[in-house]
């Protein structure tokens, strides 16, 4: 199976990806189109001056209009209230199943990233973990076991990073489209272990192996679960009240909800929609709504979850890699930090938000393709939420 989109967001952003080319292409596209510029049906105020939101709706229908989208739906929120909302296409595929609500929960996939760096980073900053800390030294168990190679030389930062040189587990042993096998995480990293090392450790490189050895150190520290861990330190807080991560592989996305779709080995469509939870945890399992996404984005920028030097370790690109664009084509707006997106067979989901955090714009967007047109759709969402947001252009 292909691997799938990643993006630099307020941390690291999608389940999975190849091509680090595809990595800034995409950021760039997040940018160009969440630039802010021409007057419209909705105003809200951001810094520096007023945000002019244009019809989000229309931008989503525009969006299903490209081919091979079962449904799309977005929301835009300035200062925690939403001020734009649409939702095209239908829940499941032919349009059967009605439309998707706006407020539905969809996953996230790599956007996860971001909250379980965030977590890690809390545990670093009460001093019960440090940057620094050697993988064999938090978890003895997979070095002793042989389930990474060199966990003596790999540091809490480089699985942050993504410069361990770890390689990712997904591959023939691990099938995040069976949702009937309960994989462990060691399940994972033994599948990972068969794998050759792609890069050096301190090259980048993604995998979402290094997620999963990041949950696993969260859930030692803690003494609880993953899940609990994250209603603890961020759900509960920030009052997402509609975001969970799924432990068990047949746990679905709860209330109504766009279905995605990829076609088998014979080329029919296949709804994707149960993946196997326990194939994403910390690199990618997180269920949630536009309005979360949107407090969460938020209050990461404003720096109410990690103080800035923290923060950095997220947001700034790893050691030899160039910064990832941010701004956008529409002159007179505010900033905006790089975005973030996720993707995984049947989806492909985003949160962009400004730099300051005032404003934020998540989308969902369920397809019915093969992994290498769905590589397509960040494009196919910048030029619909252009006509939100820079119809000049």
């Amino acid at each position: 199976m292909a691997r799938h989109l990643f993006i630099r967001t307020s941390a690291e952003g999608d389940f999975m990806i190849s091509r680090r080319a595809a990595v800034a292409r995409v950021a760039s596209v997040a940018c160009a189109a969440l630039a802010l510029s021409v007057a419209a049906p909705a105003t809200a105020s951001a810094s520096p001056g007023p945000v002019k939101v244009g019809d989000v709706q229309k931008a989503m229908e525009a969006l299903v209009r490209t081919g091979h989208v079962v449904g799309a739906i977005g929301e835009v929120y300035v200062d925690g209230k939403r001020v734009g909302k649409g939702s095209a296409g239908s829940r499941l595929l032919d349009g059967k199943g009605g439309p998707i609500p706006s407020t539905a929960r969809y996953r996230i996939g790599s956007q996860t990233k971001a909250m379980t760096a965030t977590v890690a980073l809390q545990l670093v900053k009460e001093g019960k973990l440090s940057l620094d800390d050697k993988l064999s030294a938090v978890l003895p168990e997979v070095a002793e076991k042989d389930l990474v190679e060199r966990a003596d030389e790999i540091t809490v930062r480089n699985l942050i990073q993504l410069t361990s040189g770890i390689p990712d587990y997904i591959g023939a042993d691990v099938d995040p489209l069976d949702p009937t096998i309960d994989y462990r995480p060691t399940d994972l990293l033994a599948a990972s272990r068969k794998k050759p090392r792609p890069v050096e450790i301190g090259t980048f490189n993604y995998s979402n192996t290094n997620y999963i050895l990041l949950g696993m150190i969260i859930e030692k520290l803690a003494g609880r679960s993953l899940a609990a861990e994250f209603n603890r330190r961020l759900f509960a807080p920030l009052g997402m009240r509609d975001t969970y991560l799924p432990m068990k592989a047949s746990v679905g996305i709860k209330g109504p909800h766009g279905h995605g779709y990829a076609p088998d080995e014979t080329g029919k469509l296949r709804d994707v929609d149960r993946l196997n939870a326990t194939t994403l945890l910390g690199a990618g399992g997180v269920v949630s709504t536009a309005r979360d996404m949107s407090a969460f984005q938020r209050a990461f920028r404003q720096g109410r979850l990690l103080p800035e030097s923290l923060r950095k370790v997220i947001t700034d690109p790893a050691p030899g890699q160039p910064p990832l664009p941010s701004g956008g084509p529409c002159a007179g707006n505010p900033a905006f930090a790089p975005g973030g997106g996720g993707s995984a067979p049947g989806f492909t989901a985003a949160t962009y938000t400004s730099s300051d955090g005032r404003l934020q714009f998540a989308v969902s967007v369920t397809v019915a393709m093969d992994d290498a047109e769905r590589m397509t759709t960040p494009q196919r969402i910048t030029n619909a939420l252009k006509s939100v947001f820079c119809p000049a252009t």
